[in-house]
């Protein structure tokens, strides 16, 4: 197959790319920067259509991951450019499918978990998961993230491409021994004595184990009956404090100190970032893959994080 990856040069891109490179697979980077990988990398500047289009043309595959980061603060500008970048460039893949003469048989479009409300009392699925509400005592600052990824699926479901089978993967945080990935960054506190619980501990953590996000990839590729939302995290979310427990436990750390809320806000003001990215309640579980049949290596966070720290 050609699988084009607008977007995919950041880590969850470079994940998707080098397994199914090794698939023997051709995979297309659209990228706003070469790069020094295995697979071609296409210029593109995610705003405008240009040659690249012609990479989608006659591809079997679209993956967009285009979007920028949002871990950093949430200043007017960086708010503004979030939103653009994501849904200018799920607009600008939608055209270039619609024009294609040979268009993909299957977008797979990023999207996020963080989309549920910040909650405690249940999980979030496909069907009885909640969207933008109630946010109980999540400060009214959170709101902007549900208003990024609904923007963000709202251009996906508008896109006229009546030849294309479409996907919109709700991912939960990628957990990748990858250098400056999420769980690097969580390791590297456990092994400092800070990887104690963030907050009180009580708000879940949604992840998936690396192998388990490209196999639940390959199994929706290969499974056409499947489209609309489907949400990408091992069914097993925990609270922060037991994630960061079995986390310094498979690390060989017997200590970490825990964080206030308050020591994270103020952190986060020096770090650029925004705290809700770890202090809220994230409790996704994948209903439609689960139904589908689907099969995880890492269902647990116990057997994940032994893995990752192996390698």
């Amino acid at each position: 197959m050609k699988v084009v990856i607008p977007g995919g040069s950041g880590q969850v891109g470079t994940v998707i790319a080098r397994a199914l490179h090794r698939d023997g697979h051709e995979v297309v980077v659209l990228s706003r920067k070469p790069s020094n990988c295995n697979w071609r990398v296409v210029q593109w500047d995610g705003i405008s259509l240009g040659a690249w289009r012609s990479e989608i043309d006659g591809s079997d595959i679209v993956i967009n991951l285009a979007g920028r980061s949002v871990n950093c603060r949430y200043t007017a500008r960086n708010r503004h450019e979030i939103i653009r970048s994501r849904v200018t460039s799920t607009q600008l893949v939608g055209e270039a499918i619609s024009e294609a003469r040979r268009p993909p048989r299957l977008w797979l479009q990023a999207s996020t978990a963080t989309i549920y409300a910040h909650r405690f009392d249940a999980p979030n699925d496909e069907y009885t998961g909640s969207i933008g509400g109630p946010e109980h005592d999540a400060p009214d600052s959170w709101k902007f993230s549900i208003d990024v990824a609904q923007a963000w699926e709202r251009s996906f479901a508008e896109a006229l491409v009546p030849r294309t089978r479409q996907i919109a993967l709700r991912s939960a945080m990628l957990m990748s021994p990858d250098a400056g990935g999420i769980f690097d960054t969580l390791l590297g506190l456990v092994r400092r004595g800070l990887g104690g619980r963030a907050g009180d501990g009580r708000q879940f953590v949604s992840w998936i184990h690396h192998k388990d996000f490209v196999k639940a990839i390959r199994w929706l590729i290969h499974h056409e009956e499947i489209e609309g939302v489907i949400n990408v995290s091992a069914p097993n979310p925990l609270p922060n404090e037991e994630f960061m427990k079995i986390l310094r436990d498979a690390a060989g750390v017997r200590v970490g100190l825990p964080a206030t809320r308050w020591m994270l806000e103020l952190g986060a003001i020096f770090l650029r970032t925004e705290p809700e990215l770890i202090l809220k309640s994230r409790r996704v579980v994948p209903r439609r893959l689960l139904d589908s049949g689907f099969l995880f290596s890492y269902p647990h966070w116990s057997g994940a994080a032994r893995d990752l720290c192996r390698d």
